[in-house]
């Protein structure tokens, strides 16, 4: 058996990173269904179509590498959003749901930050210029994403969860 290598290791989590997105991506309108802030439900509309772009710049990854475009199940997002599910189901009438799905949200958000930073820094290394460009145009989408979603918090749906 051959030994793995910093490559394997890029493409195995461009795989899963890949698989990621694509979950986010299909439930980013049930989270904005249930929230009942304009303001959240537009957040999550906005960061729906960041995300339909964010595929586009993997696929474009992996084009680069010559190799097809997949997904390899990731077990850490399949957890992230069904929690963010829970959310739904033990809050959906209460005045704390938004602030719930907002956390839910961050969690995501905290991951991915953490998948192309990581991602970034290994491009970097193997002298993948195109893919650290790339990777690094969507790092910078997830934190912008992220301080958004802290203001709203901060501002909006925390002070409302916390009223009654």
């Amino acid at each position: 058996m051959a030994e793995k290598t910093l490559n394997d290791l890029f493409l195995e989590t461009l795989k899963d990173i890949y698989h990621a997105e694509k979950q986010i991506y299909r439930k980013l309108p049930k989270m904005a269904k249930n929230a009942n802030s304009e303001e959240l439900k537009n957040a999550f509309l906005t960061h729906r179509s960041e995300t339909e772009g964010q595929i586009e710049r993997l696929e474009q990854i992996f084009e680069s590498l010559g190799k097809r475009a997949q997904g390899k199940p990731c077990e850490a997002m399949k957890g992230i959003l069904e929690e963010g599910e829970e959310v739904i189901e033990d809050f959906g009438d209460s005045d704390a749901l938004d602030a719930g799905l907002l956390a839910a949200a961050q969690t995501v958000e905290h991951y991915e930050i953490s998948r192309y930073g990581t991602m970034k820094a290994w491009a970097k290394q193997l002298g993948m210029k195109d893919a650290e460009k790339l990777l690094d145009e969507t790092l910078k989408e997830e934190i912008k994403t992220d301080q958004i979603l802290s203001k709203l918090a901060e501002s909006a749906m925390n002070p409302k969860a916390a009223a009654k």
